[in-house]
């Protein structure tokens, strides 16, 4: 029980903490901050993402959405699993496929937590992006929690800025405004192919990146 009091204060003072050093602004652009169940797909440029999404979404979503995240980063050191397990109540997943149990399967872990209530904050590059290019190409598992729930919405969301906020490497944030854009849902078709409904979903994402700069 104090542990939990503890994480909860904890996570207020995060969420003041980011928008204190980030101004964060939530532009829904094509959806609404309602109570439906959502997997929220972004691009992924610093370790301050999802902390970020989860900060300007707002009391009711948040403490409902759950951040999916590495295992190895997050459960590091005891500061991080706190921080990882405790405040953000992430979904932990191992990433080193050759090593892990098969209990430890990373789509299934999050349909439980898609079961248990939670929506998801997903990265679906599979890793940070420190290229050029707006966007990598996603990896699969998408198109798994699509087709293994299609009723929840998949909402594309555009994080802009964060990268300077924190680049690789630092761990000190440089103040700067940032936005969180999200986007329409979108929903699997039935019998629609992986690759043609990943493409649609990188699409409907690295439109928004576009948007904003227009």
């Amino acid at each position: 029980m104090f542990r939990k009091t503890i994480a909860r204060i904890t996570g207020h003072g995060l969420v003041l903490f980011v928008r204190m050093v980030t101004a964060p602004r939530a532009i829904w652009a094509g959806s609404e901050p309602i109570p439906r169940q959502r997997v929220y797909y972004a691009n992924h440029t610093s370790n301050a993402d999802f902390p970020l999404i989860w900060s300007v979404l707002p009391t009711f979503l948040r403490n409902k959405t759950r951040p999916v995240a590495a295992s190895d980063y997050w459960l590091k050191n005891h500061l991080r699993a706190f921080f990882g397990r405790d405040v953000l109540n992430a979904v932990l997943i191992n990433r080193d496929a050759d090593n892990r149990d098969p209990e430890e399967d990373p789509v299934a872990r999050m349909i439980a937590a898609l079961d248990g209530g939670a929506s998801l904050i997903i990265f679906p590059e599979g890793k940070r992006n420190l290229t050029e290019d707006p966007l990598l190409a996603f990896k699969t598992g998408l198109y798994h929690l699509a087709r293994a729930r299609p009723q929840v919405d998949l909402v594309p969301t555009w994080i802009d800025n964060l990268n300077s906020v924190l680049p690789k490497g630092e761990i000190v944030p440089v103040p700067l405004i940032c936005t969180v854009t999200f986007g329409a849902p979108i929903h699997i078709a039935p019998g629609e192919d992986r690759e043609i409904f990943l493409d649609r979903a990188h699409r409907a994402l690295a439109a928004l990146h576009k948007a904003g700069e227009a």
